[in-house]
């Protein structure tokens, strides 16, 4: 029988493979999180295609796969899929030693990883919008000294600078909040999705933005398929990003600008106060 070291350490590989990442670090991390501690026992409700049926039973196993498992399934809310977070926690890219703040953080699976990837001398910060998995992370991480949990709205709940900002759910536009908190050299890891709706979730894409001084620097990573953020949804930028998706030219952007302007040829999303731009 495989001992739960190897069978961590395969899933581990195999997420990573699956993602098209080599990175020791966060294939370490994924080696090192046993998921059960946060989805709880079994068993589960697993989601594929576009429904939930539960696991025959609660073998460990079923939770070392690429698979989603729901979390509140009567509304959708999943912890996300392994390969999609192996992939952005690569490009986000925490480091030992920095604070990273993990916007959506569930029943904190994925902020576990990432307190590994920072290890003892870093710290995360979780916000969560939903009290009940607010409360199931509190529990997971308690006698943690380096993860606190927050409730809230992560557009809004203040938060110390941040190395790296890891958003888990679907906005319209970049918060405030999250551009004025990243430290110089920062990392924020950005799912801009529009109000076209994929059962639970809603469609769009994936930015890095990467603070430079007063100037952020942005890169298109992926599309998505995500659950709204509560806080941070605006109809008319909504529909912004909607026409700029439509457009392969929308993945040319380099530039996430902050200042009111009229829309230029290097505009490829033009929202109210902001743009990505090329």
């Amino acid at each position: 029988m495989q001992s739960e070291t190897a069978r961590r350490a395969a899933y581990a590989r195999e997420i990573l493979g699956i993602a098209g990442v080599s990175d020791p670090a966060v294939e370490a991390a994924f080696a090192a999180v046993r998921r059960e501690d946060f989805l709880g026992p079994g068993p589960w409700q697993v989601f594929r295609g576009s429904r939930y049926d539960a696991t025959p039973d609660a073998d460990l196993a079923h939770l070392y796969t690429n698979d989603l498992f729901g979390l509140i399934p009567e509304r959708g809310l999943n912890n996300g899929q392994p390969s999609l977070h192996a992939a952005l926690l690569h490009r986000a890219a925490p480091k030992p030693g920095e604070h990273a703040v993990h916007i959506g953080a569930g029943v904190g699976y994925y902020t576990a990883i990432m307190a590994a990837l920072v290890g003892e001398g870093g710290r995360v910060t979780g916000i969560e919008f939903e009290p009940a998995l607010a409360e199931r992370a509190r529990a997971n991480f308690a006698g943690r000294p380096n993860v606190a949990i927050l409730e809230g709205d992560g557009a809004r709940v203040p938060f110390a600078p941040a190395d790296v900002i890891y958003v888990n759910a679907g906005a319209t536009r970049p918060a405030d909040a999250w551009l004025d908190g990243l430290k110089d050299g920062g990392r924020l890891v950005l799912p801009l999705t529009t109000n076209a709706v994929l059962g639970a979730a809603h469609a769009g894409g994936v930015l890095l933005v990467m603070r430079q001084g007063d100037a952020y620097a942005a890169r298109w990573i992926s599309g998505v398929a995500i659950f709204p953020c509560a806080g941070n949804r605006d109809e008319a930028a909504a529909r912004v990003l909607a026409e700029a998706l439509g457009k392969p030219q929308t993945r040319e952007v380099a530039r996430l600008l902050r200042h009111a302007h009229a829309p230029d040829a290097d505009c490829r999303v033009h929202g109210e106060g902001w743009c990505l731009a090329r």
